[in-house]
This record gives structure tokens, sequence and C-alpha cells, in this order.
């Protein structure tokens, strides 16, 4: 037993040394275990982003804004006089001329009334010159001769009412133009047409190109400047502003531009759709894509741009123009490094590896 319990104490005693030399008498150097644990001290990888270099430049900027066109004169020709309508010389769709006949009405004695008033202006006129020799010599008071040349200028002023009312009775055109629609038709009931519609007459050249621009883009629009307007229809024409409104429109607050074009063959429509661009002034602008954009974590629109020691920061921006693929955009320094590919998996005060964007496509990661 003595012998058994000397072996058992010798066995725990040796168990204990063995494990105490673990912590006294390290077998295993820093460089040992680095080497059972690859890569642990390695240092971590960049992320990698593409970037591009961008320039400050003077963009001259282009308002673009949906419109329509508008025929510059539109009238309802209407019948002054009294008759039946005898001719209607026009249909829709037909171009007249100014002073054109496009409709006649009866003649209800009117010529007859002009024949009338010619005859008292001739009686008239006689009894001043057959009466003035006798009032010259004396034979009859200086009085009578005024009242002659009364009754004259009365018999003068009745016959060119006549000739007036009697012109009434045929409907010239007030300018050129094209009819759009009619609303009588010849021998309709014999009734007094003073007053009447006749038909509508729309003057197509020039036409005009209205838009409604709003208060903040007012400023920047003169008289007389260029415009180019492009129809829904493909066509581009060019003209020139005419008309800026200095009255907003109570329901839009928005102000009435009106672009002239000339229209000699009547290609543009009346109220077709149009899209108006109208010159501004230049402003420092910087041309990224699109996709270039992104917001930061307090909620700006701008760009994340990174600095000569890999560091990424945020540059808040505010669009200029928009170019469906590239904008113009105002507030990126001149020269920065703009991030174009990632940007939207890196933070600000993080370092990052850059590549070119053109060259990303090759590069290797």
């Amino acid at each position: 037993m003595k012998g058994s319990r000397i072996t058992a104490v010798g066995l725990v005693a040796a168990a204990g040394l063995w494990i105490a030399s673990g912590h006294f008498m390290p077998h295993e150097s820093a460089e040992s275990r680095a080497a059972i644990r690859p890569g642990e001290n390695e240092v971590k990888k960049l992320f990698r982003v593409a970037v591009m270099s961008t320039k400050v430049e003077q963009h001259n900027l282009r308002l673009t804004i949906s419109g329509r066109t508008e025929a510059d004169k539109h009238v309802t020709v209407t019948a002054r006089t009294g008759g039946v309508l005898t001719e209607l010389r026009v249909k829709r769709g037909s171009y007249v001329q100014e002073n054109d006949v496009i409709a006649v009405l009866s003649d209800d004695a009117r010529t007859a009334q002009v024949v009338q008033a010619e005859s008292l202006v001739i009686q008239r006129r006689t009894e001043l010159e057959a009466k003035r020799r006798l009032i010259v010599t004396g034979a009859m008071p200086k009085l009578d001769l005024v009242n002659l040349e009364a009754q004259l200028k009365a018999a003068e002023a009745a016959l060119a009412a006549a000739e007036a009312e009697r012109d009434r009775g045929i409907v010239r055109a007030p300018w050129s133009g094209v009819v759009t629609d009619l609303s009588v038709e010849v021998g309709q009931a014999a009734f007094s047409f003073q007053g009447r519609e006749l038909l509508q007459l729309v003057s197509l050249d020039p036409m005009l190109a209205v838009v409604e621009v709003s208060e903040r883009k007012l400023a920047g629009i003169k008289l007389g400047e260029e415009a180019e307007v492009r129809l829904i229809t493909g066509a581009t024409y060019r003209g020139k502003v005419r008309f800026v409104s200095k009255t907003a429109s109570q329901t839009t607050r928005t102000y009435r531009v009106e672009v002239e074009l000339a229209n000699p063959n009547g290609a543009i429509p009346d109220g077709i759709t149009a899209e108006v661009s109208l010159a501004q002034a230049p402003v420092a602008a910087t041309r990224i894509p699109r996709s270039a954009l992104t917001i930061s974590s307090s909620g700006e629109i701008g760009v994340r741009v990174v600095n000569e020691d890999g560091m990424v920061g945020f540059v808040p921006v505010g669009v200029a123009e928009d170019e469906q693929t590239f904008m113009w955009v105002a507030g990126i320094p001149d020269g920065a490094r703009v991030i174009v590919q990632g940007q939207d998996f890196v933070r600000e005060g993080q370092k990052v590896e850059t590549v070119v964007a053109g060259d990303l496509a090759t590069s290797t990661r």
C-alpha cells in the first residue's frame, strides 16, 4: 500500500509539472503560431471603385418646356346685314386670301336703295348749282345757300350709308387664312342673318408655339431671342420669342410665352403638341454620368469623391441640366475624382482602391 501511494503521488506531481510547463516555458514562438494560422495578420483588402476626373466648364443651359401650337389669329366671320345666303364660295379646309369673297347674301333691295340715294344726290347738287347764281346776283338770300349745301351733304351721307349696306351683303375674308368650320348652308331659312355666324377662319402664318413658364425661369427669357421648337411629329423649327406675359395665371402661377414660327405653306398645324427649347445664361457646371448620383446618410443628393489618400468624401450637388444619360451639376470642385461605379457600397471616411472608369472592365480583382 505504501508503494502504491507513492506511485500515485508521483503521477499527480508529474501531471502538474507538465501542465505548468505550458505557461512558464512555452514551446511555440509567434512565428510558429503565425505559420499554423496563416492569413490572421494579413492586411484587409481595400474595396475597389471606378473613378473619373471631372472638369468645371461654362455650360450654356437650355430650358425645355412642353406646350402646343396656336394659330396667330382665329376669328368667327359673321353676316352684318339681313338676307338669305345665296352663295357660299368656300368649304372646310379652303385657303382664302385677304378680301376674297367667301359668301353672298340676297340683295333685298339694297341696290335699289343705292340708286335712290344717288338720284337724290344728283338732285341736290343740281339745285345748289342753279340757285348759287341767283344768290350771287342777290336775287335770293345768302342763307338759302347754307341750306342747299346742308341738303347736298345729307344726300351724300345717305348714299354712303346705302352703299355700305349693299356692300355688307358680300362677306369678304378679313385676312388670309384657312376655313376650319362652316355654320350655314346655301338657301338656309329666310330670316335675318345680321350677326349670324357663318364660318371659322384661322390664320396659320405665322404660327405660335405657346408654353407656360414658372416664375423662377422667367427672368432668363428675353424678347427676340431665338428658340427651337420640336413638334410631336419629329419636325423641328426655329423661331423667336415675341411675347412674354407680365401677368401670371391665377390657377397655375405660370407665365405665357409665345414663340413665332414662319409657316408659309401651312405645314405646322394648329393645336399640336410642341416642345420649346430656350437658351439660358451659362453657368459653371460639371458633366457626370447620371448613375454617379447618390444619396448621403443625411439624405442629400450628390456624388462621392476620392482624395489623393484614397479616402472617400461626399459632395452635395445641384442639377443644372438633365441630358438623360449624363447630367450637368454644380458644386463639384474642378479636378475632383468622382466615383462612378461602386459609390453605393462605400461610406465617407472609408479608404478605397481606385481605378480609372474606362479600365475597370479589363482590371482583375
